[in-house]
């Protein structure tokens, strides 16, 4: 049992002003892991005052301070590495390969990448007379989800100490033993006191007071497009800066002279990892009507290969859904796509055979799904692909972009010109052709209510950034 009782908030470890403990679940057990506090708007407001107090002093600093700051980050990180997988793996479920490889690996990863933008980022640049200058933004609010946890932190984290902000993180309270040995590696790496303040919480309370306090310059969210109206509405009067990356409902377009075996069973494999608990997931598979069917067998096949169960088991291929409440809702959403008359090819309501305990989830396929279905619409955040057909590439790209989201979208086929063709017509932040992977360099976000703003590469670090024209700074 893990027993994380403090914030940590001006360089120290400190008691919460009310003790509010609240247990972790292990969502593979369904038993407590450890505890943590929930904090209050009094935490709150020592946790803002301490990130106002040290943002002049750290927006003064050097670029080459901070690119020191950052390395010795990662170098701790790197002695850390399996201590924060396996925290993930206990507080949300993750496989052990997956925590250690991908979710830990995410970490280090997009600390690197922000350090490679530092070395060569333009803080200012000339326009004949005037001077552009980009500038701290000021202390920012930083609210993390438990699906990435350690990713979401990092991409969070590293851009705003890179510019010069201070900042309050506030992790998920479903999963937060992984910020907490975060922060600690940043106290041994030597960031200032006051710039890094980490305050756990719950959304109503710990968010909301984040977000609308009138200290916080920016307020950088991820999570679900509710709870991202939620936080712009309350930031709002304070007018500021928010950037959001939330919900996602990517479409999978599989042209017709794609090799859909290979195809299929990648788009399947996507769509499951992390327990389909990702919301750039390609949960909508796109394909030829004529090859329903053939597509529909090979995603079975490929679901029937996908192995639930404990977490620890090298052999496990996806673990638990992260709580009762998801796995409940996922659940509803299963049962609602077989009412709404798509055919369930594999998988369906309930737990897998011999897992009478945690909150697992069948893979499960649905065919001759319809574009309208709530499986199709909603954001399901479990182990759920629904394939869809469609008649000619122009229904294929209509159907793709007939969603509230527009986060990600995936193509496939032979031949690279038609798939940049269909590309450049999706309505989403990011498209991925022929399964290339994500690039840590590249700007990372969605249209429509999948968000605004964007997260990774320099774009990311501009999000923390003001930008000020100075007139008459050079002579004529």
């Amino acid at each position: 049992m893990r027993e994380m009782l403090q914030f940590y908030i001006d360089g120290r470890w400190v008691d919460p002003v009310r003790a509010r403990p609240q247990d972790v679940i292990n969502p593979a057990t369904e038993e407590a892991c450890g505890r943590i506090s929930l904090g209050s708007v009094e935490d709150v407001n020592k946790a803002v005052a301490a990130a106002a107090r040290a943002a002049t002093g750290f927006a003064q600093s050097s670029r080459a301070d901070r690119i020191d700051l950052l390395q010795a980050v990662l170098d701790i990180f790197a002695r850390r590495h399996d201590e924060v997988a396996t925290a993930i793996m206990e507080e949300m479920g993750a496989p052990w390969r997956l925590a250690k490889y991908e979710q830990a690996a995410s970490g280090p990863q997009h600390i690197a990448a922000t350090i490679e933008v530092l070395k060569s980022f333009a803080f200012e640049e000339s326009h004949g007379t005037t001077r552009i200058l980009k500038e701290p933004i000021g202390p920012c609010a930083l609210i993390t989800p438990w699906n990435w946890p350690i990713n979401q932190i990092a991409v969070k984290v590293a851009p705003a100490l890179a510019a010069g902000c201070t900042m309050v993180l506030k992790p998920s309270e479903i999963a937060p033993f992984d910020a907490i040995i975060f922060a600690e590696i940043l106290a041994e790496a030597g960031v200032p006191a006051g710039v890094f303040n980490l305050v756990n919480g719950d959304g109503p309370t710990v968010g909301a007071a984040l977000s609308g306090h009138p200290d916080i310059t920016m307020v950088s969210f991820t999570g679900s497009t509710r709870a991202g109206i939620a936080v712009a509405q309350n930031a709002a009067p304070g007018v500021k800066r928010v950037a959001q990356e939330l919900g996602g409902k990517s479409a999978n377009i599989l042209l017709d002279d794609a090799d859909f075996e290979q195809a299929v069973r990648r788009g399947t494999r996507w769509c499951f990892e992390n327990s389909g608990q990702s919301c750039n997931a390609p949960t909508r598979m796109l394909v030829p009507q004529a090859r329903m069917q053939e597509v529909a067998a090979i995603a079975a096949a490929q679901a029937e290969l996908t192995i639930v169960g404990d977490p620890q088991d090298e052999k496990t291929s996806i673990g638990p859904v992260v709580s009762q409440l998801q796995w409940d809702k996922i659940q509803n959403l299963i049962q609602q796509g077989i009412d709404e008359g798509a055919t369930l090819v594999t998988g369906g309501v309930g737990r897998p055979d011999g897992l009478a305990r945690g909150y697992y989830v069948k893979p499960t396929v649905f065919a001759d799904v319809d574009n309208g279905m709530t499986i199709a619409r909603e954001e399901i955040f479990g182990p759920v692909l629904s394939i869809i057909p469609y008649a000619d590439e122009d229904d294929a790209v209509a159907i793709a972009n007939a969603t509230p989201y527009g986060l990600s979208g995936y193509v496939t086929s032979a031949d690279l010109e038609r798939a940049r063709s269909i590309a450049a017509r999706l309505r989403t932040g990011m498209v991925h052709i022929n399964h290339a992977s994500l690039d840590a360099l590249a700007p990372f976000g969605g249209y429509k209510h999948s968000g605004n703003g964007r997260e990774w590469g320099a774009q990311g670090l501009e999000e923390y950034l003001e930008v000020k024209s100075v007139y008459g700074y050079a002579k004529k």
